[in-house]
């Protein structure tokens, strides 16, 4: 079983930095936004197994959104969305996390065309980094991580369903508050 980080969900509260800035600090976990709007049952599976290979993972339910950029000239299709929570098995740089998403990405055949190329977007896999939790703060006296969750500056205000799966995982006491 997992054990429990203390997280506070008080967004306004948390340090926002800038991923440029985090690149070579090691983190210890991180909270991430899923998304696909193409065969995302098969691609949701796929990334979750890809994600438990590098640490132990808590889910939020998958939910289903439109998307926010269709008209009713330019239908799309829905997105499914999930957060997951990652406690690393050992720590990776910010910079090396980002590069495993990537091919994980890209291990679902992700294909990042531009707009012009087509106005339809398939998304196999989109994986975004929430919150980070950097591996550096071991209180030596307790042995307990004091470290703060840091918001990804660059992904914030949060959109609703990334809102609604953290408030989830906390709420489930899939991660504890």
């Amino acid at each position: 079983m997992m054990h429990k980080e203390r997280v506070d969900l008080n967004l306004e509260t948390l340090k926002k930095c800038a991923p440029e800035q985090l690149q070579t600090q090691p983190v210890a976990a991180v909270l991430l936004a899923l998304g696909s709007n193409y065969q995302a049952e098969k691609h949701l599976l796929r990334v979750r197994e890809s994600l438990a290979t590098i640490g132990e993972i808590e889910l939020s339910i998958a939910f289903q959104n439109p998307d926010f950029t269709a008209t009713p000239e330019l239908p799309k299709p829905a997105y499914t969305n999930q957060c997951v929570y990652l406690i690393l098995t050992a720590p990776l740089t910010l910079q090396q996390l980002q590069q495993r998403f990537k091919k994980f990405e890209r291990d679902c055949h992700r294909q990042r065309l531009t707009e012009l190329q087509t106005p339809i977007k398939q998304v196999t896999m989109d994986i975004d980094i929430l919150l980070i939790r950097l591996a550096n703060n071991i209180n030596s006296l307790s042995n307990k991580d004091e470290s703060e969750w840091i918001v990804m500056a660059d992904r914030y205000p949060f959109k609703a369903h990334e809102r609604a799966g953290l408030k989830e995982l906390i709420a489930t006491k899939r991660i504890d508050c």
